[in-house]
């Protein structure tokens, strides 16, 4: 089905829907239905410079997957998902809810700036009874203070305990003159000994097709997210002095703790080295 056939979901009053989106643009590739017709173009172009977009965006998902499973058998109780875009399927209270030992309670928050991520976020949790332990807070990541400040994160968040932050896919779209370096600095120094950062951000160390990689960083150009990739020794910086879990370095998200039985697919293998991911741990 072409992109302009689909029909897009219901949307908030003053949104711009003529304007690409990253997280609409992330929910189409994982096969979600909150997007437009422009996201869905932007989508479609990208994909046709880097065949694998797709494949990268699902194999980014899974590891998500396998960080929050992770955290919950390591105790952490409470998750802020910072940049969690649209909801689509396997977000992570559907992840805690699943995995979450019986009678124990734990919370999520999550925190997009985008109107429809927000709006879809909200008819998620209310039709899945979620709110008393879920809440979204529409804010942008580089307002840290108004983020962890915000009553929701307060309601949900005891930052005298361990949190699991979780930065998926989405440090790519902050600019350098934004600081990310004092974002992240800003992040860590508001959380418990015991809490976990998660990280995974596109990366140019890798010998992708230098022609393609020029197209889909023009395509974002054009969003309202701009995109930026970076190497492995720019991401190591956010982690700070905390200990990095299960590597020593960075590694791909199929990398990281995979299951013992997972076969990647050709198409997999061919998107597997295009972004680096790594969680760490504050210590005690």
């Amino acid at each position: 089905m072409a992109a302009s056939d689909r029909r897009a979901p219901a949307m908030p009053q003053d949104v711009d829907e003529k304007t690409p989106n990253a997280a609409r643009v992330y929910d189409y590739f994982l096969g979600g239905e909150h997007n437009f017709t422009a996201d869905r173009e932007l989508g479609d172009k990208a994909a046709q410079a880097f065949p694998v977009i797709r494949q990268t965006a699902m194999l980014n998902r899974a590891w998500l997957r396998r960080v929050v499973v992770d955290a919950l058998d390591a105790g952490v109780r409470q998750f802020l998902d910072v940049g969690s875009g649209v909801p689509t399927m396997g977000n992570v209270h559907e992840i805690v809810r699943a995995g979450l030992p019986p009678g124990e309670r734990a919370t999520v928050v999550y925190v997009d700036y985008e109107a429809v991520a927000v709006q879809h976020s909200r008819i998620v949790l209310e039709r899945g009874g979620a709110t008393d332990w879920a809440a979204i807070v529409q804010e942008d990541l580089r307002n840290p203070d108004a983020i962890l400040g915000h009553p929701d994160t307060l309601r949900l968040i005891d930052f005298s305990r361990p949190v699991c932050l979780l930065m998926v896919s989405v440090l790519h779209f902050i600019g350098p003159d934004d600081r990310p370096d004092e974002l992240l600095d800003t992040y860590r120094a508001r959380l418990a000994p015991g809490s976990r950062l998660a990280i995974s951000h596109g990366t140019v160390d890798v010998g992708r097709d230098e022609t393609a990689h020029e197209r889909v960083t023009a395509l974002y150009r054009n969003s309202s997210n701009p995109a930026w990739d970076r190497t492995r020794d720019e991401i190591r910086v956010w982690f700070g002095d905390w200990k990095l879990l299960h590597y020593p370095d960075l590694v791909h998200p199929a990398d990281w703790l995979p299951e013992p039985d997972a076969e990647l697919t050709e198409d997999e293998l061919i998107a597997r080295p295009f972004m680096w991911c790594a969680v760490a741990e504050k210590a005690s």
